[in-house]
């Protein structure tokens, strides 16, 4: 049964969006996975680690994900909600959630861990993944690529300016490589995301919100009004996501 406009927004806005899982989402929208599967990587790399540290952990989901942590084991998150969020969820394993600023530097020791995890950081701090990892430690991550769900912005006129800030494969060695890391693995996907109602959208915008900054759903209506018709008419709307696997180790002394 088809449900109307105004019925498929004003679920979608009253959704909480705290926390950093997307099963909302579950028969609404899909996104096609990368091949390398990162929580998998990370789970087994996690696993050989004598101490892990999770950077920009959001509600703590995708680490939890983990079949076992190292000895010692940390997580950071900024937001609030989400940095409680993760604390509910994992420090019943031993992970301790350190409630960290927007901005450099990690409150952490030099040379204090030997593996450094992030899925989808905001901003990564190169210089301060460098100073945390021992000698011999990696960083593995998997980055938001560049123009990812560009279409979506584009939709809504979002400014390029403003957009998340996402380099290519090329640009993320080389800054691992300025910061003194060198890369072991470094490769990009393109992956095919669509969403089938216009709910989806909106949460998906309301959840994410560097994709078009400032978004509201009474700011967009007449786009979304559109956007709703298009996909009655003519199915899902379809964007493209690309994201960034980075391995990058710390030479040994």
């Amino acid at each position: 049964m088809r449900r109307s406009f105004d019925e498929l927004v004003a679920e979608a806005a009253a959704a909480p969006v705290d926390g950093w899982e997307f099963s909302w989402l579950d028969g609404r929208a899909t996104e096609q996975r990368p091949s390398w599967g990162y929580q998998r990587l990370m789970s087994r790399r996690l696993g050989a680690a004598s101490a892990g540290l999770d950077l920009q952990t959001g509600g703590g989901e995708v680490l939890a994900g983990a079949e076992a942590f190292p000895p010692v084991m940390a997580a950071t998150e900024s937001w609030p909600p989400n940095a409680a969020r993760a604390t509910r969820l994992l420090h019943p394993r031993g992970v301790v959630v350190v409630s960290t600023p927007d901005h450099p530097p990690l409150p952490f020791a030099d040379e204090a861990f030997d593996l450094v995890t992030s899925r989808h950081p905001i901003v990564v701090w190169w210089s301060e993944i460098a100073r945390v990892l021992k000698p011999g430690g990696s960083y593995l991550a998997q980055h938001i690529g560049p123009g990812t769900v560009g279409e979506l912005a584009d939709y809504f006129d979002a400014p390029p300016a403003t957009r998340h800030a996402a380099s290519d494969v090329a640009s993320q060695v080389a800054e691992a490589q300025a910061a003194g890391l060198q890369a072991v693995d470094a490769r990009m996907e393109r992956l095919r995301v669509e969403f089938f109602d216009v709910g989806s959208v909106i949460y998906f915008l309301r959840k994410v919100i560097w994709i078009v900054p400032g978004f509201t759903v009474e700011a967009h209506r007449d786009r979304l009004r559109q956007m709703h018709e298009q996909i009655e008419a003519d199915g899902p709307f379809v964007a493209h996501a690309t994201r960034v696997l980075i391995d990058a180790k710390k030479p040994e002394r």
